[in-house]
């Protein structure tokens, strides 16, 4: 009964091994968008709610529109159609804060200044991924130094604090909206700090310790530092297309770049300061709900698996050899 038993134990040691990790199931290493109606991806935002669904959106001119891409597949799982806007202009940017709230940026303006004030909207993240029609707050946002255009916004994950940086290309800044927006009247948001970049895109890391700030040809890395941004490395940004959307994963090991285009694809990279090549930090791990604990043992578990597996093999193999010497 031994060798059934040997071969039994690294037949299941080897099948564990060959199952996808949890990360790469849910889309944390990258995917192509399938469904032909998003074309135009301009923002990315990994669910809390949901893990391994992105949320993303097109560009301009096609409508109030919300789209829920299965991270494993690159398929559309839901789409939202917003209400209790206007009709949106430029939307570029997503993101999402505390308590599941998706935040969306209707920030762009390609004319440079031509819009003297521009839109973000907020709406609860569906418990329920299926078609629906989701009734938003629309929030006016004016630039304390004039109209600017901009593609990046962010909801800092603890204070719910809404940012924007404008696209610059000899650099822009990190604009501070109010504590808390309001429906009455513009929101007067006003530079906090220099940001080095011609900005496509940025993502807040879960704990909100880091800002991630992408270009078309490049990005930087910033200590938050409680909106005084301190500048802590280049970031690895891959050539795309178009490159648009940047999102941290939801446990902080990655950060997942996008593009516009059709079947664009969204290419998975480690996030910088996270120990053995993605980790999460600890309050990361916190903010995932403790998932990212289990997820960051897992490498440890399939690496202690190969090695049980091996030497069952190896030995089945020996007593093999030698019972026919």
């Amino acid at each position: 009964m031994r060798r059934p038993f040997a071969l039994l134990t690294a037949a299941l040691l080897l099948g564990a091994l060959s199952a996808p990790s949890a990360s790469a199931a849910d889309g944390d290493q990258g995917f192509t968008m399938k469904d032909p109606r998003i074309t135009e991806s301009s923002g990315l935002a990994a669910s809390r709610l949901h893990p391994g669904i992105f949320w993303t959106h097109n560009d301009s001119d096609d409508g109030p529109y919300l789209y829920a891409v299965d991270g494993a597949t690159g398929r559309t799982v839901a789409t939202l159609t917003l209400t209790g806007i206007g009709s949106p202009r430029d939307v570029e940017a997503i993101s999402i804060g505390p308590d599941n709230h998706i935040w969306v940026g209707d920030i762009g303006d390609n004319f440079g200044g031509r819009w003297p004030y521009v839109w973000v909207y907020e709406l609860p993240e569906p418990e329920e991924l299926k078609d629906a029609t989701v009734r938003a707050t629309q929030y006016v946002v004016k630039y304390s130094d004039g109209p600017r255009d901009a593609e990046s916004l962010v909801v800092h994950p603890k204070t719910g604090r809404v940012y924007i940086v404008d696209k610059n290309e000899d650099g822009g800044h990190l604009y501070e909206g109010p504590a808390h927006l309001s429906t009455s009247g513009a929101n007067i948001f006003r530079p906090v700090a220099a940001v080095d970049l011609w900005a496509t895109d940025a993502a807040l890391s879960p704990d909100g310790d880091r800002l991630a700030v992408r270009g078309y040809f490049g990005g930087i890395l910033y200590d938050w530092n409680g909106g005084e941004l301190k500048r802590i490395e280049r970031l690895d940004v891959p050539l795309q297309r178009q490159g648009e959307s940047v999102t941290y994963s939801v446990d902080g090991s990655k950060l997942l770049f996008g593009s516009e285009g059709a079947d664009s694809g969204v290419v998975a990279e480690d996030a910088p300061g996270a120990p053995d090549g993605g980790a999460a930090s600890p309050r990361a791990r916190e903010g995932a709900g403790g998932a990212s604990a289990q997820e960051s043992g897992g490498d440890g578990f399939r690496n202690g698996a190969i090695a049980v597996a091996v030497a069952c093999l190896a030995l089945f193999g020996l007593r093999r050899l030698f019972r026919r010497g």
